[in-house]
C-alpha cells in the first residue's frame, strides 16, 4: 500500500498524543457491494440526449469499507465516487488501524489537526476582497458590453432553462437579498464542517460572486438572469487545507447528481497553511490535483466547469492554481473594461503547456451587488470575472439547447479576441457572445471523447485527443 508522505509526518508528531484529530482521504482499491448513485430526472435526461453512457463512476463508494472504517473509529465526513474515496476525520491511532486494511489504496493527509490555530484571518488565496478602484467604478452595462452579450439578451436568451451551479463560501444574506431571484434558487449543500450558519456573517465571496450572475435590479444586471442556481459551500472559513479540494469534488459530483449544466468556481488552491502540502508549479498539470482530475470527469460528464485563475500574477508564484490547471474546461484570468488585463490575474500555461486561461472578463473594478444593502460596489479578483463567463456560457447554452458542454465551451474560446495568439496571462482572450451564438461548428464529440481507447496529447498548447490512431479535437473533428 502507498502511504503519503505527510501521513509519516503526521505519525511522528503525534506519536504521544493520540486524542488529536485530523482529517483524510483514503482511496480505495475496488467498488464491493455498491450500488448505482441515484441520478436526478434531468441528470438522467441530459446524459440520454448527450449519449453519455453509464460507468463504474456512476456507482457509489462501497458500504462495506464505509462500515469497517467505521468501525474502526473513523467519522467518515463525505465520500467521492469518481476518485472513489472518503473523507475522514480519525486519530492517529485509528489511522494506523485503516492502514492496515488490504482495501484501502492510499491515504492522504489533507488537514492536520493545527491547521486552524492562530489564523485570524480568511485567506486571501481564496477569497478576494472589495477593494477601492480608482475613478467611476464599471457598470454592469459595460461588462455586459465587453462580452458582447446584450445582443444575446436582447433575443431573448438569459440562461432560461440552464441549471448553474456556485461552488464557494461566505453566502451572506443569499438567501434573503432582493436582488436575487428566489424563484429561480434550486437549493443549497453545506460540505463543510464549518459551525456557522450557511447565510451567515462568515463572508460574502459566495454571495457576490452570484451576484455576478443572476442579480436584477436598478441600473444592474448578471450576465444571467433568468437561469435557476444551486449554492454549495465548500470553503472552510478560517482554514486553508486541501480538505477543502475533497469538500468541491464532492460538491461537483452532487451537481451531476442533479443535472446541472454550469459550475462557477471561484476558488483556486496552491498553497496551504500546512506549507508541507503546499503544491508545486509541476503539480499545475491537470492531473496531479484530486481537484483537478474530477474537473476532467465531470467534463466528460457532460458539465461546463468555469474556474478563476487566481491573483498571483504579481507575486513570486505568479501560475495558475488548482482546479484551473484542468483541461476541458474554461479558466477565466482579469481585464479591466478597456481590455487590459490585471498585473494581479495568475499567469499561465498549465506546467503540461496548455493555454491557460482560456477566456478573460472584467474582474478588475467588476461591478457587484453588495448583499449586506442591495447596492452596486466594485471588487477586484478572477473571482468576479469567473461568474461572469459562466452566465455568459449559460445564455449561450439557452440559445443552442441541444449542444454539448464541449461545443458551448469551443464556442466561447473561439470567439474570444486573441484565438490566432493565445497569451500567457490573457489566454485566447475577451469573447464574444454574439461571434459565439453564431458560429458554424460541427461536432461528433461524445463517441469519440468518452471512448475508453481515447488518450490526450498536448501540441502547440492545445488538446487532442488520439482514438485508435486517429487524431480528434476537442470537438471531436478530425485532424489530418
Amino acid at each position: 500500500m502507498l502511504i503519503y508522505f505527510f501521513l509519516c509526518i503526521f505519525a511522528a508528531k503525534m506519536q504521544s498524543l493520540f486524542i488529536l484529530i485530523a482529517v483524510f482521504f483514503l482511496q480505495f482499491t475496488d467498488k464491493v457491494g455498491s450500488e448505482r448513485v441515484c441520478l436526478g430526472v434531468e441528470a438522467l435526461e441530459m446524459r440520454k440526449e448527450r449519449d453519455i453512457m453509464l460507468d463504474n463512476m456512476d456507482y457509489e463508494v462501497s458500504p462495506v469499507y464505509l462500515d469497517s472504517v467505521r468501525k474502526l473509529g473513523a467519522k467518515v465526513m463525505h465520500t467521492s465516487r469518481w476518485i472513489n474515496g472518503a473523507t475522514v476525520e480519525a486519530s492517529s491511532e485509528v489511522i494506523i488501524a485503516i492502514e492496515k486494511c488490504a482495501f484501502v489504496d492510499t491515504i492522504y493527509l489533507t488537514r492536520t489537526a493545527d491547521d486552524s490555530s492562530g489564523i485570524p484571518f480568511v485567506s486571501l488565496q481564496k477569497r478576494i476582497a472589495i477593494d477601492s478602484v480608482p475613478g467611476a467604478p464599471p457598470t454592469s452595462t459595460e461588462q455586459l458590453t465587453q462580452l458582447n452579450l446584450l445582443p444575446l439578451h436582447q433575443a431573448g436568451y438569459k440562461g432560461k432553462g440552464i441549471r448553474v451551479g456556485l461552488a464557494d463560501g461566505g453566502f451572506y444574506n443569499a438567501d434573503s437579498i432582493e436582488t436575487l431571484p428566489k424563484e429561480q434558487w434550486l437549493g443549497y449543500a453545506d460540505f463543510t464542517d464549518d459551525k456557522d450558519s450557511f447565510f451567515g456573517t462568515t463572508g460574502n465571496h459566495g454571495s457576490l460572486c452570484l451576484s455576478a450572475i443572476v442579480a436584477n435590479i436598478h441600473d444592474y444586471q448578471g450576465t444571467a438572469i433568468d437561469a435557476e442556481y444551486f449554492l454549495f459551500r465548500t470553503e472552510e472559513h478560517h482554514t486553508e487545507s486541501p480538505k477543502e479540494i475533497d469538500n468541491w469534488i464532492a460538491a461537483i459530483e452532487m451537481a451531476d447528481s442533479l443535472g446541472l449544466h454550469i459550475v462557477s468556481t471561484s476558488l483556486g488552491y496552491t498553497t496551504f497553511d500546512n506549507q508541507e502540502m503546499n503544491f508545486a508549479y509541476a503539480d499545475m498539470d491537470g492531473r496531479t490535483s484530486r481537484g483537478a482530475q474530477a474537473a476532467i470527469i465531470a467534463a466528460r460528464k457532460g458539465m461546463l466547469l468555469v474556474v478563476a485563475m487566481g491573483n498571483d500574477g504579481n507575486k513570486a508564484w505568479h501560475h495558475l492554481s488548482t482546479p484551473a490547471d484542468a483541461d476541458s474546461i474554461l479558466s477565466v484570468g482579469a481585464v479591466n473594461v478597456a481590455g487590459e488585463i490585471a498585473a494581479f490575474s495568475s499567469y499561465g500555461p498549465s506546467a503540461d503547456g496548455r493555454v491557460k486561461p482560456e477566456v478573460c472578463a472584467v474582474g478588475a473594478g467588476t461591478a457587484l451587488i453588495n448583499p449586506t444593502n442591495n447596492e452596486m460596489i466594485n471588487g477586484n479578483g478572477t473571482s468576479f470575472a469567473c461568474p461572469l463567463i459562466a452566465g455568459m456560457a449559460a445564455c449561450l447554452w439557452s440559445a443552442l439547447p441541444q449542444a454539448t458542454n464541449m461545443e458551448i465551451r469551443e464556442r466561447i474560446i473561439r470567439s474570444a479576441d486573441r484565438y490566432a495568439q493565445p497569451h500567457e496571462q490573457y489566454g485566447y482572450g475577451i469573447p464574444d457572445a454574439w461571434l459565439a451564438y453564431n458560429m458554424q461548428l460541427s461536432t461528433n464529440l461524445q463517441p469519440i471523447y468518452s471512448a475508453s481507447t481515447a488518450e490526450k496529447i498536448v501540441k502547440d498548447g492545445h488538446i487532442y485527443i488520439i482514438n485508435k490512431g486517429q487524431i480528434y479535437n476537442l470537438l471531436g473533428n478530425k485532424i489530418n
